[in-house]
């Protein structure tokens, strides 16, 4: 038999002995590892969006302030006024954060504005614009795309529900004050009207020299009304028909006589515009202090 054969026959000896060893108890050969699996490749992170604020966890996108930042900068100018550029940013993006302040409150008490809703005010004010081209010219001019105007639209429409909800918890009635004045503008004339007084002079007389259109009559206010504190405090303070000492404020110097006062009398429509205005800046005031908010560098 040729050598060649020979080394066949040995090799092919050799590979059913080893064949057959691997099935033997205690004879079997090492457990080849398993592949190693590729890992898949890591999924893309999305781009964050450009910020321009957060407020509770809620972002003011970067698109939607400089689109608000292009109206207001327009609107301001076609009432003749140049703020500075960081004037009115800072303008637009309080506003942008109260009415996002209004639109959280909002939806905390139960106010939901869905996709149909939203499309349907889209749609109205379509209509009063003149149409869809209307509307879309009109966004091109401002600096909106669709997708900041529907977050500026659902924005303003979610702040003013809660806007309304506020100031209508306003009392129609308050307590009141009739109030007459004497104002001077310096210290020495003021002291000369005192001392008048109390030598017997009629305040009502000396109202109407001073005052010649009015008689000095302020009318009927609730307290949080007047832009100075100290004639509001003192005139509250007062019995009806008493007269104050001099009372000095940023309006000059004024000497008060309260001609009547109501515990519960309606409010005139300035006096109550003046208090709904304060009732929802103290209360855009309360809920900035209690929120997280973080303006983007």
């Amino acid at each position: 038999m040729s050598k060649k054969i020979l080394r066949s026959l040995a090799l092919g000896l050799l590979t059913v002995l080893l064949a057959a060893c691997q099935g033997l108890p205690g004879l079997t050969g090492p457990t080849p590892l398993p592949a190693t699996p590729t890992p898949p490749p890591p999924t893309p992170s999305p781009t964050p969006i450009p910020t321009a604020a957060t407020v509770n966890g809620e972002i003011i996108s970067l698109a939607l302030f400089n689109a608000e930042l292009q109206r207001y900068q327009q609107a301001q100018q076609a009432l003749g006024l140049s703020p500075s550029e960081a004037e009115a940013a800072s303008a637009v993006l309080e506003d942008l954060i109260g009415q996002t302040l209004l639109a959280q409150s909002a939806r905390e008490a139960g106010f939901s504005l869905d996709e149909a809703a939203l499309q349907d005010r889209r749609d109205a004010l379509a209509a009063q614009m003149g149409g869809e081209q209307a509307l879309k010219d009109w966004q091109t001019a401002q600096g909106y795309t669709e997708p900041t105007f529907r977050q500026s639209l659902r924005l303003s429409v979610e702040a003013a529900w809660m806007r309304d909800k506020l100031i209508a918890e306003v009392s129609l009635t308050a307590e009141q004050v009739h109030v007459r004045q004497i104002l001077v503008y310096n210290e020495a004339d003021a002291q000369e009207v005192s001392a008048q007084l109390a030598s017997g002079a009629d305040f009502d007389e000396l109202a109407a020299v001073y005052d010649p259109l009015t008689h000095g009559d302020i009318g009927w206010f609730p307290r949080g009304y007047l832009l100075t504190p100290e004639v509001e405090q003192a005139a509250f303070a007062l019995e009806v028909n008493a007269l104050s000492e001099v009372i000095h404020s940023a309006a000059g110097y004024h000497i008060l006589k309260v001609l009547e006062r109501q515990s519960d009398r309606p409010l005139a429509p300035d006096a109550l515009r003046s208090l709904q205005f304060r009732a929802l800046t103290d209360w855009l005031a309360e809920r900035r202090q209690s929120s997280q908010i973080t303006l983007a560098k």
